[in-house]
Protein backbone atom coordinates (compact mmCIF):
# COMPACT_ATOMS: atom_id res chain seq x y z
CA UNK A 1 0.00 0.00 0.00
CA UNK A 2 1.40 3.20 -1.08
CA UNK A 3 2.06 5.87 1.77
CA UNK A 4 1.74 9.31 0.52
CA UNK A 5 4.69 11.55 0.94
CA UNK A 6 4.55 14.75 3.13
CA UNK A 7 4.50 17.85 1.37
CA UNK A 8 7.59 19.30 3.72
CA UNK A 9 9.86 16.45 2.41
CA UNK A 10 8.80 17.01 -1.14
CA UNK A 11 9.72 20.67 -0.48
CA UNK A 12 13.29 19.64 1.49
CA UNK A 13 13.98 17.60 -1.82
CA UNK A 14 13.43 20.15 -4.29
CA UNK A 15 15.59 22.52 -2.53
CA UNK A 16 18.62 20.57 -2.14
CA UNK A 17 18.07 20.07 -5.94
CA UNK A 18 18.53 23.64 -6.43
CA UNK A 19 21.21 24.49 -4.59
CA UNK A 20 23.28 22.16 -6.13
CA UNK A 21 22.25 22.98 -9.71
CA UNK A 22 23.36 26.50 -9.16
CA UNK A 23 26.72 25.79 -7.80
CA UNK A 24 27.62 23.55 -10.97
CA UNK A 25 26.72 26.28 -12.87
CA UNK A 26 28.87 28.42 -11.14
CA UNK A 27 32.04 28.27 -13.32
CA UNK A 28 35.56 30.18 -12.11
CA UNK A 29 35.49 33.57 -13.69
CA UNK A 30 38.10 33.86 -16.17
CA UNK A 31 41.22 35.64 -15.30
CA UNK A 32 41.30 39.18 -17.35
CA UNK A 33 45.03 40.57 -17.62
CA UNK A 34 44.27 44.64 -18.53
CA UNK A 35 46.59 46.89 -19.60
CA UNK A 36 48.62 49.27 -16.80
CA UNK A 37 51.78 49.85 -15.42
CA UNK A 38 53.73 46.76 -14.32
CA UNK A 39 55.40 46.13 -11.17
CA UNK A 40 58.81 48.03 -9.92
CA UNK A 41 61.84 46.43 -11.43
CA UNK A 42 59.79 44.14 -13.65
CA UNK A 43 60.08 44.74 -17.67
CA UNK A 44 56.78 44.20 -19.95
CA UNK A 45 56.41 41.12 -21.44
CA UNK A 46 58.26 40.59 -24.40
CA UNK A 47 55.92 38.10 -25.94
CA UNK A 48 55.28 40.15 -29.10
CA UNK A 49 58.27 42.38 -29.08
CA UNK A 50 60.27 43.51 -32.04
CA UNK A 51 63.64 42.43 -32.82
CA UNK A 52 65.72 44.61 -30.70
CA UNK A 53 63.29 45.88 -28.22
CA UNK A 54 64.76 43.70 -25.26
CA UNK A 55 67.60 42.38 -23.96
CA UNK A 56 68.68 39.77 -22.02
CA UNK A 57 70.93 40.54 -18.96
CA UNK A 58 74.15 38.18 -19.31
CA UNK A 59 76.73 37.91 -16.51
CA UNK A 60 79.30 40.97 -15.65
CA UNK A 61 76.77 43.30 -17.65
CA UNK A 62 75.46 46.68 -15.98
CA UNK A 63 72.25 48.43 -16.74
CA UNK A 64 74.80 51.13 -17.84
CA UNK A 65 76.86 48.94 -20.30
CA UNK A 66 73.29 47.69 -21.75
CA UNK A 67 71.99 51.25 -22.75
CA UNK A 68 75.70 51.92 -24.39
CA UNK A 69 75.47 48.95 -26.44
CA UNK A 70 72.12 50.32 -27.44
CA UNK A 71 72.68 53.86 -28.13
CA UNK A 72 70.38 54.81 -24.98
CA UNK A 73 70.31 56.78 -21.61
CA UNK A 74 70.30 54.56 -19.36
CA UNK A 75 68.15 56.68 -17.32
CA UNK A 76 65.24 55.92 -20.07
CA UNK A 77 66.22 52.10 -20.35
CA UNK A 78 65.15 52.45 -16.01
CA UNK A 79 62.47 54.55 -16.88
CA UNK A 80 61.02 51.92 -19.24
CA UNK A 81 61.42 48.93 -16.94
CA UNK A 82 60.28 51.05 -14.07
CA UNK A 83 63.81 50.04 -12.66
CA UNK A 84 64.09 52.75 -9.28
CA UNK A 85 68.00 51.52 -9.01
CA UNK A 86 70.11 51.69 -11.82
CA UNK A 87 72.92 48.94 -9.77
CA UNK A 88 70.07 46.24 -9.27
CA UNK A 89 69.21 43.85 -12.34
CA UNK A 90 69.67 40.14 -12.41
CA UNK A 91 70.88 37.56 -14.53
CA UNK A 92 68.36 36.64 -17.42
CA UNK A 93 65.95 39.63 -16.95
CA UNK A 94 64.55 40.96 -19.77
CA UNK A 95 65.05 44.55 -20.06
CA UNK A 96 63.49 46.94 -23.25
CA UNK A 97 66.46 48.82 -24.60
CA UNK A 98 63.78 50.71 -27.21
CA UNK A 99 61.07 53.40 -26.39
CA UNK A 100 57.51 52.07 -25.92
CA UNK A 101 55.63 52.65 -28.79
CA UNK A 102 54.11 56.27 -28.15
CA UNK A 103 57.04 57.61 -26.33
CA UNK A 104 58.77 60.21 -28.08
CA UNK A 105 62.81 60.18 -26.96
CA UNK A 106 64.38 63.74 -27.43
CA UNK A 107 67.23 63.89 -29.19
CA UNK A 108 69.66 66.83 -29.12
CA UNK A 109 69.32 69.27 -32.11
CA UNK A 110 72.58 70.04 -34.16
CA UNK A 111 73.46 73.90 -33.96
CA UNK A 112 72.46 75.17 -37.47
CA UNK A 113 75.48 76.02 -39.65
CA UNK A 114 76.74 79.15 -40.18
CA UNK A 115 75.27 81.62 -43.16
CA UNK A 116 77.19 83.17 -45.26
CA UNK A 117 76.63 87.02 -45.70
CA UNK A 118 77.74 88.90 -49.42
CA UNK A 119 77.27 92.58 -49.87
CA UNK A 120 74.65 92.45 -52.31
CA UNK A 121 75.66 93.98 -56.04
CA UNK A 122 74.23 97.31 -57.32
CA UNK A 123 71.89 96.59 -60.29
CA UNK A 124 74.47 98.57 -62.63
CA UNK A 125 77.32 96.61 -62.12
CA UNK A 126 75.42 93.02 -62.83
CA UNK A 127 76.48 91.54 -66.15
CA UNK A 128 74.44 90.63 -69.27
CA UNK A 129 74.24 86.94 -68.85
CA UNK A 130 72.06 84.20 -70.07
CA UNK A 131 70.48 84.08 -66.76
CA UNK A 132 70.05 87.58 -66.11
CA UNK A 133 69.13 89.60 -69.71
CA UNK A 134 69.44 93.56 -69.11
CA UNK A 135 69.23 96.29 -72.71
CA UNK A 136 71.06 94.75 -75.99
CA UNK A 137 74.12 96.57 -76.43
CA UNK A 138 73.51 96.88 -80.36
CA UNK A 139 70.07 98.57 -79.97
CA UNK A 140 67.06 97.20 -82.01
CA UNK A 141 67.32 96.68 -85.49
CA UNK A 142 64.87 97.49 -88.52
CA UNK A 143 63.98 93.50 -89.97
CA UNK A 144 65.94 92.64 -93.65
CA UNK A 145 66.23 89.55 -94.86
CA UNK A 146 70.37 90.64 -94.65
CA UNK A 147 70.12 91.26 -90.60
CA UNK A 148 67.91 87.94 -90.35
CA UNK A 149 70.84 85.83 -92.17
CA UNK A 150 73.17 87.48 -90.09
CA UNK A 151 71.35 86.40 -86.87
CA UNK A 152 71.01 82.86 -87.75
CA UNK A 153 74.75 82.68 -88.74
CA UNK A 154 75.44 83.99 -85.60
CA UNK A 155 73.56 81.27 -83.74
CA UNK A 156 75.58 78.91 -85.66
CA UNK A 157 78.60 79.86 -84.81
CA UNK A 158 78.21 79.78 -80.82
CA UNK A 159 79.63 77.16 -79.21
CA UNK A 160 77.36 74.22 -77.80
CA UNK A 161 78.40 74.00 -74.13
CA UNK A 162 78.68 70.49 -73.07
CA UNK A 163 76.11 68.47 -71.21
CA UNK A 164 76.18 68.52 -67.36
CA UNK A 165 78.08 65.46 -65.92
CA UNK A 166 76.07 63.29 -63.43
CA UNK A 167 77.96 63.55 -59.80
CA UNK A 168 78.72 59.71 -58.21
CA UNK A 169 76.47 58.73 -56.04
CA UNK A 170 78.64 58.47 -52.62
CA UNK A 171 79.01 55.29 -51.36
CA UNK A 172 77.61 53.93 -47.69
CA UNK A 173 80.65 53.96 -46.03
CA UNK A 174 81.42 55.23 -41.99
CA UNK A 175 82.57 58.58 -43.12
CA UNK A 176 79.16 59.19 -44.72
CA UNK A 177 77.25 58.03 -41.67
CA UNK A 178 78.78 60.22 -39.37
CA UNK A 179 80.28 63.43 -42.05
CA UNK A 180 77.05 65.90 -40.80
CA UNK A 181 78.54 66.35 -38.14
CA UNK A 182 82.21 68.95 -37.57
CA UNK A 183 84.02 66.37 -35.45
CA UNK A 184 87.67 67.91 -33.70
CA UNK A 185 89.87 66.09 -31.86
CA UNK A 186 89.66 64.91 -28.15
CA UNK A 187 93.30 64.85 -27.29
CA UNK A 188 96.28 66.22 -28.70
CA UNK A 189 98.44 62.95 -28.27
CA UNK A 190 99.27 60.68 -31.14
CA UNK A 191 96.90 57.35 -31.80
CA UNK A 192 98.29 54.18 -30.33
CA UNK A 193 95.61 51.80 -30.76
CA UNK A 194 93.35 52.03 -33.92
CA UNK A 195 89.88 50.66 -34.09
CA UNK A 196 89.83 46.79 -35.03
CA UNK A 197 85.81 45.95 -36.00
CA UNK A 198 84.49 43.23 -33.35
CA UNK A 199 87.68 43.76 -31.58
CA UNK A 200 88.12 47.03 -30.16
CA UNK A 201 85.38 49.64 -30.36
CA UNK A 202 87.52 53.05 -30.75
CA UNK A 203 90.88 54.74 -30.39
CA UNK A 204 93.37 55.16 -27.74
CA UNK A 205 95.18 58.28 -27.53
CA UNK A 206 98.33 59.06 -25.76
CA UNK A 207 98.51 61.49 -23.20
CA UNK A 208 99.46 62.71 -19.48
CA UNK A 209 97.52 62.55 -16.47
CA UNK A 210 95.81 66.23 -16.35
CA UNK A 211 95.82 67.28 -19.42
CA UNK A 212 92.62 68.32 -21.01
CA UNK A 213 89.95 66.01 -23.07
CA UNK A 214 87.86 67.79 -24.95
CA UNK A 215 84.34 67.39 -26.52
CA UNK A 216 84.44 66.02 -30.10
CA UNK A 217 81.27 67.71 -31.17
CA UNK A 218 78.09 69.60 -29.67
CA UNK A 219 76.05 67.67 -27.70
CA UNK A 220 74.09 67.00 -24.33
CA UNK A 221 76.19 64.56 -21.21
CA UNK A 222 73.75 61.87 -20.89
CA UNK A 223 76.63 59.82 -18.70
CA UNK A 224 79.19 60.80 -16.47
CA UNK A 225 80.81 58.09 -13.68
CA UNK A 226 82.58 55.00 -13.55
CA UNK A 227 79.33 52.13 -13.61
CA UNK A 228 80.67 50.46 -16.92
CA UNK A 229 83.71 48.20 -16.47
CA UNK A 230 87.13 48.20 -18.19
CA UNK A 231 86.03 51.89 -19.25
CA UNK A 232 87.08 53.42 -15.77
CA UNK A 233 86.02 57.12 -15.17
CA UNK A 234 83.78 57.81 -18.06
CA UNK A 235 81.35 60.40 -20.02
CA UNK A 236 78.83 59.83 -22.62
CA UNK A 237 77.80 62.62 -24.87
CA UNK A 238 74.49 62.13 -27.09
CA UNK A 239 74.78 64.18 -30.61
CA UNK A 240 72.62 64.98 -33.27
CA UNK A 241 71.07 61.87 -35.66
CA UNK A 242 71.72 59.30 -32.95
CA UNK A 243 75.65 59.72 -32.52
CA UNK A 244 77.22 59.48 -29.38
CA UNK A 245 80.62 59.86 -28.13
CA UNK A 246 82.48 58.17 -25.64
CA UNK A 247 85.26 59.55 -23.39
CA UNK A 248 86.67 56.88 -20.60
CA UNK A 249 89.84 56.23 -18.53
CA UNK A 250 89.70 60.27 -17.34
CA UNK A 251 91.05 60.93 -13.86
CA UNK A 252 88.74 63.63 -13.37
CA UNK A 253 85.22 64.12 -14.68
CA UNK A 254 84.28 67.60 -15.55
CA UNK A 255 80.95 67.92 -16.99
CA UNK A 256 77.87 66.45 -15.35
CA UNK A 257 74.89 64.74 -16.48
CA UNK A 258 72.27 66.84 -18.37
CA UNK A 259 74.99 69.55 -19.48
CA UNK A 260 74.85 70.57 -23.00
CA UNK A 261 78.76 70.91 -24.25
CA UNK A 262 79.82 72.72 -27.27
CA UNK A 263 82.16 71.23 -29.24
CA UNK A 264 85.80 71.54 -27.97
CA UNK A 265 84.92 72.70 -24.69
CA UNK A 266 87.18 71.01 -21.89
CA UNK A 267 84.84 67.52 -19.96
CA UNK A 268 87.28 65.81 -18.42
CA UNK A 269 91.24 65.47 -17.37
CA UNK A 270 93.23 62.59 -18.87
CA UNK A 271 93.59 59.82 -16.69
CA UNK A 272 94.49 55.87 -16.24
CA UNK A 273 91.56 54.84 -14.61
CA UNK A 274 90.98 51.24 -15.20
CA UNK A 275 93.82 51.47 -17.57
CA UNK A 276 97.47 50.48 -17.57
CA UNK A 277 98.74 53.58 -19.15
CA UNK A 278 97.60 57.13 -18.99
CA UNK A 279 95.49 57.51 -21.94
CA UNK A 280 92.08 58.40 -23.34
CA UNK A 281 89.84 56.32 -25.09
CA UNK A 282 87.54 57.36 -27.26
CA UNK A 283 84.26 55.75 -29.03
CA UNK A 284 81.38 57.56 -31.83
CA UNK A 285 79.04 55.53 -32.21
CA UNK A 286 75.47 55.54 -34.27
CA UNK A 287 71.99 53.80 -32.50
CA UNK A 288 74.92 52.12 -30.44
CA UNK A 289 77.04 50.66 -32.90
CA UNK A 290 80.57 51.68 -32.69
CA UNK A 291 82.31 53.29 -36.27
CA UNK A 292 85.87 54.27 -36.99
CA UNK A 293 86.64 57.45 -35.42
CA UNK A 294 90.10 57.90 -37.75
CA UNK A 295 86.92 58.08 -40.97
CA UNK A 296 85.54 60.52 -39.12
CA UNK A 297 87.55 62.88 -36.97
CA UNK A 298 90.45 65.78 -39.28
CA UNK A 299 93.32 64.72 -40.93
CA UNK A 300 96.14 65.78 -38.57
Amino acid sequence: MNHPVSRGVILSVALVAVSLGGCASKAPAPVIERGGQTAKGAAPTASAAKPGEYHTVKRGETLYSIALEHGQSYRDVAAWNNIDNPNMIRVGQQLRVAPPEGVAVVKPIAAPAAVEVRPVTAAASVPNTDTLKREPKGGKQPYTEQAMAAMQKAEESRPTPPPAQARPEPRPTEAAAGDELSWTWPAAGRVISSYVDGSSKGIDIEGRIGEPVLAAESGKVTYAGSGIRGYGNLIIVQHANGLSSVYAHNSRLLAKEGQQVGRGQRIAELGNSDADQAKLHFEIRRQGKPLDPIKLLPPR
